[in-house]
Order: structure tokens, then sequence, then C-alpha cells
């Protein structure tokens, strides 16, 4: 018992101790930022399109293909459910409203996690293995802003617009599989998809996936900045920022549609 309760208050303390290392480096990326922009010297542009680029446009190719087969699955399943009820015509109008509101957002910041919240790690946990981080200190550099803002920037825009590329060709494989496989007359379903959605439906997905964007950004470079003990290091950093980026996501999640439900007006 004195060991199952000390694994229990041992690992509540390490997550504890993280979160409050985590919103320290939130609160120096924040006051960093606010600083540099009544400085006007923020990050240098290139380096935020750069990142972006990094993180964007090299993800276009998944992420238009994991929103398509997510539309075809989550049209599937729901018009099956809905033709026992006659319903099968209103497939449209649940999968652009899902797609929006829930999976857009969320597939979008699980793939992201995967793709780029792993390789911000590696990349600055490497750079502080390699004592680049504290080269940058040497030099008078502060390595939140010359290394940390500049991610955050770039996730803050790349993964909002990635999350409306999702929605569309999570919309468009709904259609597709619809209208070709379930023989849905199309024009009914493009009347049944629009007429269901409400801009309530779309910036909702936004405002999840900024609030996605930074903590998927804030985890991966703390999970960088925090290595120590060489390549094992790095790999270690490299699948805790992951995890626990998607871990947030999904409490992020629920708790921001249960605000966001009471909150914002239909």
């Amino acid at each position: 018992m004195e060991t199952f309760f000390g694994n229990i208050g041992r690992t509540a303390g390490e997550i504890l101790a993280g979160l409050s290392r985590l919103t320290a480096l939130a609160g120096q990326v924040t006051a960093t930022f606010f600083r540099g922009f009544f400085e006007h010297k923020l990050v240098r542009t290139r380096h935020v399109i750069h990142q972006i680029v990094l993180m964007g446009v090299d993800s276009l190719g998944i992420i238009c293909l994991v929103g398509a087969s997510v539309g075809m699955v989550l049209a599937l399943q729901a018009a099956y459910q809905l033709r026992q009820f006659g319903a099968q015509l209103y497939t449209g109008s649940l999968v652009s409203v899902s797609v929006t509101r829930e999976l857009g957002p969320m597939v979008a910041a699980i793939v992201l996690s995967g793709r780029v919240g792993a390789r911000l790690a590696a990349e600055i946990g490497t750079m502080k293995v390699q004592e680049e981080i504290d080269a940058l200190s040497t030099m008078g550099l502060n390595p939140v802003q010359y290394l940390v803002v500049p991610r955050c920037l770039a996730f803050l825009i790349v993964l909002p617009l990635l999350t409306v590329i999702t929605d569309v060709m999570g919309m468009t494989g709904g259609f597709l599989i619809s209208s070709l496989g379930l023989h849905i007359n199309p024009y009914l379903y493009l009347d049944k998809t629009f007429s269901a959605l409400v801009l309530k439906d779309i910036y909702t997905g936004l405002i999840k996936s900024g609030l996605f964007a930074i903590l998927i950004s804030l985890v991966s470079c703390h999970e960088g900045l925090a290595v120590e003990g060489g390549a094992d290091g790095v790999g270690k950093a490299t699948t805790s920022a992951v995890v626990t980026s998607i871990v947030l996501i999904l409490v992020v999640d629920c708790l921001a549609t249960a605000v966001l439900y009471y909150v914002l007006p239909a």
C-alpha cells in the first residue's frame, strides 16, 4: 500500500511540476510577445514564414487525406443509422456539423501534434543537447524570443488554416461517398449540408483550433527545452510531447465544447 500510494503521489507531483514549468514558459512567451510587439522587435518575418512552410505546406497532403477519410467514414456510419428512420437525406447535415464543430479541429490538431509537435520537440531538444541554446544566452539572445515565439506564432497561424482545409475535405469526402456510393441526390445533399451549417459551427471550430495550437506549440517547445541526457533524452522528450499534447487536446476540447455551448449564441 505504501508503494501504491507513493507512486500516486510521485506521479501527481511530476504532473504538477510539469504544469508549473509549462505555465512559466507560457508566461515568458506572452511577456516576450507583448514586449516585442510594442518595441517593434518581435521576431524576424522570415523565421515565421520558414516555420509556416515547414508546419503547414508540408502537412497539406496528410491533412487532405485524413480529412477526406474522416468525412467518408462519418457519412457511411451516419447513413447506416439514419436509413432505419428514413432520414438518410440528412446525412449531409450530420457530416457538415460534426466536421466543422468537432472532428475537423481535433483531427487537424492530433495530426499536427504527431507530425509537427514531435519535430519541434526533437529540434529544440537537439539544440539543448548540443549546447546551442546556452550559446544563444551567452551571445545575449533570448532563447524564448529567438526559438519559441516564432514557432508558437507560426503554429497559431497554420493550425486554423489547416482546420478549414480539413473541414472542406471532410465535407467533400462525405459528399463523394454519399452521392456515388449511397446514391443520395447530390443537389439535395448539398442543400441539407449548407442549410444545417450556421456561423457558430465555423467559429467554434476555429476557436478550438487556436487553443489547440497554443497547447501543442507550448508543450512541444517545453519538452524540447527540458531535454537531459543526450540522444536518449531527445527521444523521450519527443514521445512525451506527442502524448501530452494529445491528452491535453482531448481535455481542452471537452471543456471548450461545454463553455462554448453555453456562452456563444446560436
